[in-house]
């Protein structure tokens, strides 16, 4: 029997396999395939970091995370964030506002405007632009493994090829059945499915009122695609994994839609941009049904859309990928405990940059510490 049982291996769960272990909890962790593998949505080179939100509350939580990340790096000796900078751009973006958060906070940035911001860079900037050069690139997948490697140092045990089945409660806590026939006990059971979660949330000896204040879960399958430097500007090539770092990553939200930019890094032969439209993708009961085909026409919006702002790129996409968005109404996240029953779900599309704050977090929670903001636990709207 193990103490803490951490269910998924995908940034929340690596992330709380690590600050678990790290405080001295004995840890298995139970993957159902492989850590950060592409059915989920962990895996890859490149998530955007960023500081800029419309919610202070979130840019404060960034900061928090920030000095995850630089412990996580200084541990394995490399960096696990690769610092760009970030332009916010389009009439509902905000960028005005997105600025007066970030100087509310002391973080370097700078309001451009459109003119000014086309002189930079060569993009199409249709609005003033915000310019915040702490911002970056994650490597997902290194930043999982990174985790896993520390955790299983402090003592953590991880499992591939365990997917769960079901939870149910015993007399010293809690027995996880596996789906070929495996049996876990534990005395804490830590749940990070990610998209898998619709399907196994009610399958977790979890109260009736905390299934019924829990936020619906909407999953997406989204798609990216990458397109190379025009001229292979940006490029390297004593250095490939610098290439692209002189291109920034970008959000550009209109009222016609919102398109995320990123360096695609090792995922795209570091030679081109990771571009894709935000929650452009078709919605799916669950990650079971997370099929990898790229849809048409998703293909030919943001197809158009490099034709139109992204001079710089040949807007002829040499790689393209599929992976999940596992959407709350509001876009917040789930991290929250019932009994001995810990949820998280950092969810949403933006959930990477936060991991090993929800590393702390999943501890605290262990742990019976109140650290978790309001706003991630629904168990408290359960019990007034």
């Amino acid at each position: 029997m193990t103490s803490v049982i951490v269910i998924g291996a995908g940034l929340a769960g690596a992330a709380a396999a690590w600050r678990l272990a790290q405080a001295g909890h004995d840890v298995t962790v139970l993957e159902r395939s492989r850590p950060a593998n592409e059915w989920g949505s962990s895996h890859g080179s490149a998530r955007i970091f960023r500081y800029a939100y419309p919610e202070a509350s979130y840019t404060r939580l960034v900061l928090a995370a920030a000095s995850g990340w630089d412990e996580l790096g200084l541990e394995h000796g490399r960096p696990l964030i690769t610092q760009t900078g970030a332009l916010d751009f389009g009439a509902t973006r905000r960028p005005e506002h997105l600025a007066s958060v970030l100087a509310e906070h002391g973080i370097d940035h700078e309001l451009l405007s459109r003119d000014e911001a086309r002189a930079r860079w060569d993009i199409g900037f249709d609005t003033p632009t915000l310019w915040h050069p702490g911002a970056g690139v994650i490597d997902a997948e290194q930043a999982v493994m990174a985790m896993l490697e520390s955790a299983v140092r402090a003592g953590a045990t991880v499992l591939n090829d365990q997917p769960v089945e079901r939870v149910e409660r015993t007399a010293t806590g809690y027995r996880v059945l596996g789906s070929r026939g495996r049996a876990f006990d534990a005395e804490q059971v830590v749940v990070a499915a990610g998209g898998w979660l619709p399907d196994l949330l009610g399958d977790l000896a979890l109260p009736g009122g905390f299934l019924d204040a829990f936020p619906a879960l909407e999953v997406s399958q989204e798609q990216a695609y990458h397109f190379p430097y025009r001229d292979r500007i940006g490029v390297d090539a004593e250095d490939p994994a610098r290439s692209g770092s002189v291109w920034p990553t970008f959000i550009h939200k209109s009222e016609r839609m919102q398109v995320y930019g990123l360096p695609g890094g090792r995922d795209a032969d570091w030679r081109g941009q990771k571009v894709a439209e935000y929650n452009g993708g078709r919605r799916i009961p669950s990650a079971a049904d997370h099929d990898g085909v790229v849809d048409d026409a998703n293909r030919r919006r943001v197809v158009a859309y490099v034709r139109e702002f992204l001079p710089s790129l040949v807007p002829e996409p040499y790689a393209e990928t599929t992976c999940l968005f596992t959407n709350t109404p509001t876009e917040d996240f789930v991290i929250d405990r019932v009994d001995g029953i810990t949820v998280l779900a950092p969810c949403s599309g933006h959930g990477a940059k936060f991991a090993p704050l929800i590393g702390e977090y999943a501890l605290a929670l262990i742990e019976g510490r109140d650290a978790v903001p309001a706003m991630f636990r629904p168990s408290l709207a359960a019990v007034r």
